[in-house]
């Protein structure tokens, strides 16, 4: 039977590990605290975050204790880009997306997760302490050497963010210290900031049994950044991405990317992720495994109502059937469908608003080529007000021309 460590590796889970053996030992044992940091540098995580998130989800599944620090005090900072420096926040409102982003992932890992704050710590550190007690184990060119620093030494980078990484180390020297967290997670672009934390427990501390570990970023099968759709990022915030679109991203995962998001996205076993694959390669048409991603991420980030609303907009979308959806899904479309808001206006008149039609002259004719649906009723009438229509929920209806082309009518 395979142990937690060479589970974790075979998924795509592990990239960089600092002590291999010491690695092994913690992780294939039971009850070690593990941290991952979240700087709050917007209101919501997005999709891109799943991956760590999923990780600490699938490690507390197997009898670990995940600690979620939030970087109200790194967020301040900024992690350096590679591009340029971060627009600073101000302090209400790193806090402010601190508590949102805390409150997001609480929903999202069972109960015996620690949160905390970085902010509770660093703003109590004045500067002669920082300077004399950390600032003095980090040497200036090991500090160059680090691979977010050089790319960043051509354009330039300032003090604030140089120093983050001695932020970052002081966080895990204070969580190794005082709650015993033996390890830290992150990505592969964290590698350098983890190891100076490492670094720096050893300085102060001594012999230790701390590990760092990273993951590869997760890219999709053509080298395009995973977690980003045509209107943007989509967030984990239903509010920012509904859920239905967060369904149908994952939905419509290429063949090629659909294993890999499958291990690094959802805690089911290899085992079953193997018999979805094969599955799939057998009857491809059906995108057994895709509907499956799908389903377990919406599940995990917004539960079985959402996950069952995206799921009925899809069919009726599919379908043409709307007859079964809430109100809440008509709301779901009328931020997926173009809507047009209408009075006691003609049939005609909003069919050229919705652009269901390019002129008066080409809607009479989708009408009298029996193309144009209200509700599922055929409009046949060229003077039919679409007040007349019934409507879903005293303000709904919609509109069809021809096969697929919907618009949602909103009555005003």
């Amino acid at each position: 039977m395979m142990n937690l460590y060479d589970e974790l590796v075979m998924r795509g889970m592990v990239k960089d590990v600092s002590h291999l053996e010491q690695a092994k030992v913690l992780i294939n044992g039971k009850g070690v605290k593990f941290y991952v940091g979240y700087d709050p540098t917007g209101e919501s995580l997005t999709v891109g975050h799943l991956v760590q998130i999923v990780r600490m989800k699938y490690l507390q599944k197997h009898g670990h204790i995940p600690v979620v620090l939030i970087g109200g005090a790194t967020g301040l900072i900024g992690d350096p880009k590679e591009t340029s420096e971060r627009k600073l926040l101000t302090l209400e409102q790193s806090l402010l997306n601190a508590k949102k982003i805390e409150t997001q992932i609480k929903g999202l890992l069972d109960g015996n997760a620690i949160f905390v704050n970085n902010y509770d710590w660093i703003s109590k550190i004045d500067l002669i302490s920082f300077l004399r007690d950390y600032g003095k184990y980090f040497n200036v060119s090991y500090m160059l050497n680090k691979e977010t620093v050089q790319k960043r030494l051509d354009i330039g980078i300032s003090y604030t963010e140089f120093s983050y990484m001695i932020l970052q180390s002081i966080d895990w020297l204070n969580l190794y210290q005082t709650i015993d967290c033996k390890i830290q997670f992150g990505g592969s672009d964290q590698w350098g900031n983890i190891t100076a934390g490492l670094e720096l427990i050893r300085k102060v501390v001594g012999e230790n049994d701390a590990v760092g570990l990273s993951s590869p970023l997760l890219l999709k099968a053509d080298g395009t950044k995973f977690g980003k759709s045509e209107s943007g990022a989509l967030w984990l915030d239903k509010t920012l991405t509904s859920p239905y679109e967060m369904y149908q991203y994952f939905l419509n995962s290429s063949d090629h990317d659909i294993k890999n998001f499958l291990n690094l996205l959802t805690t089911l076993e290899r085992t079953e992720i193997d018999a979805l694959i094969d599955a799939s390669l057998k009857e491809p048409e059906l995108r057994i495994a895709q509907k499956r991603l799908a389903e377990e991420v919406v599940l995990f980030v917004h539960g079985k109502d959402e996950l069952n609303r995206a799921k009925k907009v899809t069919e009726a979308l599919f379908s043409g059937d709307f007859n079964q959806l809430d109100e809440a899904s008509f709301e779901v479309l009328g931020k997926v469908l173009d809507r047009v808001e209408v009075t006691n206006d003609g049939i005609i008149e909003v069919l050229v608003r919705s652009r269901l039609a390019k002129s008066n002259r080409e809607a009479r004719e989708f009408i009298q080529s029996g193309a144009v649906y209200l509700q599922g009723e055929k409009i046949s009438d060229l003077e039919y007000k679409v007040l007349q229509t019934e409507k879903a929920f005293g303000q709904y209806a919609i509109l069809r021309r021809g096969k697929k082309k919907y618009v949602l009518v909103v009555f005003k």
